[in-house]
């Protein structure tokens, strides 16, 4: 069974860092394109980057470009996302994501369920 689990989320003042977690299992991370995206309330979710199909080369949208950094430990089959200098706009669900392509990674079907984040003033 293929599953996505995200862990890591919570409430944080603004500027805080949390780093979030995904645990995959019934299938290898270094085979697909892993990525994490965000939805806030009343929003379309939408990408932050993604980690190419064998874990060695990230991308990070220009947004959060040098705030949020992108990693995975293969032998734990584990994606991470560091998220630094928090702000309210940071608000959303966060869910993670594995494709077979990293350019269309948000039509695929395997997805977390997602892990809150709320940064308060």
């Amino acid at each position: 069974q293929v599953t996505l689990v995200e862990s890591g989320g919570g409430s944080v003042q603004a500027g805080g860092s949390l780093r979030l977690s995904c645990v995959a299992s019934g299938f290898t991370i270094a085979s697909y394109c892993m990525g994490w995206f965000r939805q806030a309330p009343g929003k379309s979710r939408v990408g932050l980057g993604f980690v190419a199909i064998g874990g060695g080369r990230t991308y990070v949208t220009d947004s959060e470009k040098g705030r949020f950094t992108m990693s995975q430990d293969n032998a734990k089959n584990t994606l991470y996302l560091e998220m630094n200098n928090l702000k309210p706009e940071d608000t959303a669900m966060y869910y993670c994501a594995a494709g077979e392509s990293c350019s269309s990674l948000s039509l695929t079907r395997r997805w977390g369920q997602g892990t809150q984040v709320t940064v308060f003033s």
